[in-house]
């Protein structure tokens, strides 16, 4: 768990060093918005991991193991080019800055891939869970040093000494890299990059019920992702000001969050994976219909206290449930790539429900708008009734 903590950290900390926080760099050294802008596509190689997943499946570097191997070799990596993107001027040269922070979202997302594969092997099943609420709230804290607290750090000192700070906190992943254990095999891995690319896919879809598995990861958490979608907009139109929502959903509600996933993990020991899905789930939906409350009340600052703090406590619960989900489908010889693929699949939904989420909105109104949003957790919740058909307890230890 130990580890677990120290590779979550590493995994979340880059992530707004090369989003938000750059993108504040840049606005604060004046660069034109219209640059800021195009800047968001740097964020690209997280949607596109699967498609070098496979490598990191297939070959093991010839030192550490196949996933400690990688890990580091991420890692050291992270620390250089974060170093360099500090080091660079966002005003006089922004294709270098462009080009380095693609680099930092490459090997980000090379890093998230061997950390997933890595925590799904060396953890036992029934931890999976709690694993998870670790991971969790150890990638939101990065988060919050990197986004945050680089922000309060550049008010003191230039842009490219908080940068160089950043890249020194890598070392806390590679010293969970080098004192965690290397996952045993017990099953060969590819012997080449067709097998690497093609088994994993061939291996899930001969599955009983995969078609079923798919479509439950699609719409078990589509009520948060469409709750979410409109929150700001929602808390701005009734009355609360930028500074209610920014202390309130981002700094009490990431608290709350990181508290739901922990706890919700700590449960799933008692409950077991099943149980967990149905409990949580249901829990999360029902947590969203705070917000009904809060729409036909308006805007009473208790209540989004209340709103706020049980809808991201059910939803780090969720989270808890579903990231142990996923790693309990994957086969332990394609770990990486059938996770990455998994999470990308995932992120379907949160892109499904966004879009229309708006247009949905305007029609319908916010109170029955959130009515929705719980109601189209039900789906989610039914496929679960069949939850027996197609889940196989211990496939990533097998």
């Amino acid at each position: 768990m130990f580890v677990t903590l120290l590779l979550g950290f590493a995994s979340g900390l880059p992530f707004a060093l090369s989003g938000a926080t750059l993108q504040a760099w840049m606005a604060d050294q004046k660069v034109d918005l219209a640059v800021i802008g195009i800047f968001s596509l740097v964020a690209l190689p997280y949607s596109l991991k699967f498609i070098w997943a496979p490598f990191m499946d297939r070959y093991v570097p010839p030192f550490l193991g196949r996933r400690r191997g990688w890990m580091i070799i991420a890692q050291f990596a992270l620390a250089v080019v974060i170093f360099l993107l500090g080091q660079s001027d966002p005003v006089l040269n922004p294709a270098k800055v462009a080009f380095i922070a693609v680099l930092v979202a490459f090997f980000s997302a090379s890093q998230d891939v061997v950390i997933d594969a890595y925590r799904t092997e060396v953890l036992p099943t029934e931890e999976y869970g709690i694993g998870s609420g670790v991971y969790v709230m150890a990638y939101r804290i990065a988060m919050i040093t990197s986004g945050g607290g680089a922000l309060v750090l550049a008010d003191h000192m230039p842009w490219s000494r908080v940068y160089t700070i950043m890249a020194v906190l890598m070392g806390l992943g590679a010293l969970g890299s080098l004192i965690g254990p290397e996952p045993t095999l017990e099953a060969k891995p590819p012997k080449s990059i067709k097998e690497a690319v093609m088994d994993p896919f061939l291996e899930f879809f001969k599955r009983k019920g995969a078609i079923e598995t798919l479509l439950f990861l699609l719409l078990y958490k589509l009520d948060v992702f469409m709750t979410l979608a409109m929150q700001t907009p929602f808390l701005l139109e009734i009355g609360f000001s930028k500074t209610d929502i920014g202390v309130i959903t981002k700094f009490f509600g990431m608290g709350s969050t990181i508290l739901g996933a922990l706890f919700g993990g700590g449960l799933m020991l008692r409950l077991g994976m099943e149980r967990s899905l149905w409990v949580f789930g249901a829990a999360q939906a029902l947590a969203g219909l705070s917000y009904m409350l809060l729409a036909h009340i308006g805007a009473n600052h208790s209540l989004l206290v209340f709103a706020i703090g049980i809808e991201n406590l059910c939803s780090g619960m969720g989270i808890a449930a579903y990231s142990g989900f996923m790693m309990s489908l994957c086969d332990r010889r394609f770990t990486a790539t059938q996770y990455a693929l998994l999470t990308s699949f995932m992120g379907l939904s949160r892109s499904f429900v966004q879009t229309p989420s708006g247009f949905l909105a305007k029609a319908i109104g916010w109170e029955y708008y959130f009515l929705v949003c719980a109601l189209i957790g039900i789906p989610g919740l039914l496929l679960l009734t069949r939850f027996k058909r197609w889940y196989v307890p211990g496939m990533a230890n097998k």
